[in-house]
């Protein structure tokens, strides 16, 4: 489903084509506008709800000798996995804890060594949309690290095609997730709303399942006794 083919379901589905809404100052909220916060808010209470496998991403990056933060990317969304990658190619997988468990086990900044755990930080007072990462202990060189993590696409809104990965895959969801924002602006009847909403469920289920399932599943990964093949 494209952007326009969703804008367009969306007005059918609400027999509304959204009109100007005039606010209080005298401005005006056009069609666009007010559709793409419909669209907006549905994927962002997707992509908080559902971690898609196909959206995930490695970066590299490096540590400052006596600094234990480490910055995450812009389109971060949740951690998979890091690691610290020595000169031969090895991996040292770190493992994810709580910051008060960091900040408890490595009190002294001048404990420094090669980091063993990692915790997502909070935004800083300067710059509140900017998260970090906090190592323990802090490292003691600068070492590379790689972060494999979930992350948060491109809106089919700003798409410059009008398309998403989303959109083709899962338009179902989206469609239905974006109907349930737009009747609850509407005011809409409590029965429709539950309507889409319980649709919004199925499809969102659904994406879940059909989403693990496009990757082989780990039997080590999830946890699950292997036994060796004879």
């Amino acid at each position: 489903m494209t952007y326009n083919e969703l804008v367009a379901a969306i007005q059918s589905y609400t027999e509304n084509q959204f009109p100007t809404t005039y606010l209080a100052d005298g401005s005006g909220v056009d069609a666009t506008t007010q559709i793409n916060t419909f669209i907006t808010q549905a994927e962002q209470r997707i992509f908080n709800t559902v971690q898609f496998p196909s959206l995930r991403r490695n970066v590299t990056g490096t540590t400052s000798t006596n600094n234990k933060y480490l910055a995450c990317p812009s389109d971060f969304l949740s951690a998979y996995s890091m690691a610290v990658v020595d000169q031969t190619g090895n991996y040292e997988y770190l493992l994810n804890k709580d910051v008060n468990f960091i900040r408890q086990a490595y009190p002294n900044p001048t404990d420094t060594a090669i980091p063993k755990y990692y915790a997502l930080f909070g935004p800083s007072y300067s710059n509140s949309d900017e998260l970090s990462f906090i190592l323990g202990p802090t490292p003691d060189a600068a070492y590379t690290v790689e972060l494999h993590y979930f992350f948060y696409p491109e809106s089919i809104t700003v798409s410059a095609d009008g398309r998403t990965w989303l959109g083709d895959n899962f338009d179902s969801v989206l469609l239905y997730g974006s109907l349930v924002e737009a009747y609850t602006f509407m005011k809409g009847e409590a029965d429709m709303v539950q309507l889409y909403n319980t649709k919004y469920m199925e499809a969102l289920s659904m994406a879940k399942r059909l989403g693990d399932g496009l990757e082989r599943q780990d039997a080590y990964r999830s946890g699950q006794y292997r036994q060796a093949v004879t």
